[in-house]
């Protein structure tokens, strides 16, 4: 995949996730729940407002906002999160969706929330447009992302493959074309948000670290996110081990007692409003 296909990125994501739920609940969702708050602040989300949370996951954002009394609609691309997210939050409005296609007439919504969303679209601007397009005008929009230079809690996986020197499967994507090649990802992510129609964009930064066993760690990514799972778990048994060898390297340098270590994870969050 040298040459970038929007389409048949969507379609590995698609692909990817499947049989991949439940490991991501109990497992990397952790990693995400931090900017749960933040991003409901962005989006302004309060008792009252109709708010539609997009890739839902497990529903930590949705539940979240319901506790703080709003009227939510999740959704997600992946029928086994639809299941996860309403098996754990009974009364939930979730649904099968697919950016940049949702099932709402324009306007629906007073505010709309996506953690860790928009870099799994092939087409970027074309999803934000959609969110956009279901938001009431003056409404917030509000997305978050990974900061790439100081985001050492998923780094370390991709740092391990190249240090090993292993051969990655052909196929597979080198990751999406959110914000790939930008120098101050900020300022890009405003950017996006502003090409696809949004007015007062702004970009925030959230920092914190992630306290966690390297074993559990290792088992979480590779079982609950489609990437690096599908890179890692394509390899032969002695490949993998070589990636092993050089993530427990790379993890040492993060150890805190207890056999723990705390992997330093940073994410940017950006809003603006529907004009």
């Amino acid at each position: 995949m040298t040459e970038w296909d929007a389409a048949r990125f969507d379609g590995f994501e698609r692909e990817g996730w499947a049989g991949r739920a439940d490991a991501y609940g109990t497992g990397f969702a952790e990693l995400t729940a931090h900017t749960v708050r933040p991003l409901l602040d962005a989006a302004g989300v309060r008792a009252g407002l109709r708010v539609l949370d997009v890739g839902c996951g497990p529903g930590r954002v949705a539940a979240a906002a319901l506790a703080r009394g709003a009227r939510v609609t999740a959704v997600d691309a992946s029928p086994e999160m639809v299941r996860l997210a309403a098996a754990a939050h009974p009364g939930l409005d979730v649904q099968e969706a697919v950016l940049p296609h949702l099932p709402f007439p324009d306007a629906t919504f007073d505010a709309v929330t996506g953690n860790f969303v928009v870099n799994h679209l092939g087409d970027p601007v074309a999803g934000v447009a959609e969110l956009l397009r279901v938001l009431r005008p003056g409404g917030r929009l509000a997305l978050s992302c990974w900061e790439r230079e100081r985001m050492r809690a998923t780094a370390v996986f991709g740092e391990a493959v190249a240090e090993s020197a292993v051969v990655v499967p052909p196929g597979l994507p080198a990751g999406g074309m959110f914000l790939r090649d930008a120098e101050d990802r900020p300022q890009a992510f405003r950017d996006l948000l502003a090409a696809a129609g949004a007015a007062g964009t702004q970009a925030a930064q959230e920092a914190w670290t992630h306290r966690v066993d390297p074993d559990r760690w290792w088992r979480d990514v590779i079982a609950g996110t489609p990437l690096t799972g599908a890179v890692i778990s394509r390899l032969a048994a002695e490949e993998v081990a070589l990636v092993r060898k050089a993530y427990d390297r790379l993890v040492s340098a993060f150890a805190v007692p207890g056999g723990l270590v705390e992997l330093p994870a940073v994410a940017l969050i950006c809003s603006g409003t529907r004009p």
